[in-house]
């Protein structure tokens, strides 16, 4: 249904079954005083579990991934380069740390400016995507045209995970707008 909020049944599927799937949705931001902004989700990349080594949970359970282990709807946030958080969905069930970097927003490209773009920092950390009142997803009933190809900056994980194609973008014609 158009303009209604995803619920747990839509993220607790396997990864890349839901990254693609969330391009073309909303992400609606509460920044408190009376402003609300919606955002066109329009790149994501998907991190699968303990096998893949470009996923944080490869190099197992700490604090830092603790919420990936839990129910998908969750927010993983994380900090790197000592300037940049990092909006990330997990999805899957219980104990399969899965994981969607949100990579870009219609005219916003870069996962570091997406996150500022929302204000997004440490205490979004578990906030649960079905009842926060600061950030939700959201059906738009628009239909995209999907690519995939590699996803960016995960060298560190050598060829066969850093060439998988787990990066999904988005082409909405009928906005005339190509991320």
């Amino acid at each position: 249904m158009k303009n209604s909020r995803l619920d747990s049944s839509f993220f607790q599927r396997d990864v890349l079954t839901v990254a693609p799937e969330l391009l073309g949705k909303y992400i609606t931001r509460n920044f408190g005083s009376k402003r609300i902004e919606t955002y066109l989700i329009t790149e994501v990349e998907a991190y699968r579990g303990f096998e893949d080594k470009a996923c944080h949970a490869s190099k197992g359970r700490t604090s830092r991934t603790e919420v990936m282990y839990q129910k998908g709807g969750l927010v993983y946030v994380y900090f790197i380069y000592g300037i940049h958080w990092m909006l990330n969905f997990v999805t899957g069930e219980v104990d399969n740390p899965q994981a969607i970097l949100i990579r870009g927003v219609k005219n916003v490209t870069g996962p570091g400016r997406v996150s500022r773009l929302l204000e997004i920092d440490k205490s979004f950390y578990g906030e649960d995507l079905m009842t926060s009142r600061r950030i939700w997803v959201f059906e738009s009933g628009m239909k995209v045209s999907i690519n995939k190809g590699p996803r960016i900056g995960v060298d560190y994980a050598g060829p066969v995970w850093a060439n998988k194609p787990w990066r999904f973008w988005c082409e909405i014609p009928e906005m005339g707008f190509t991320n």
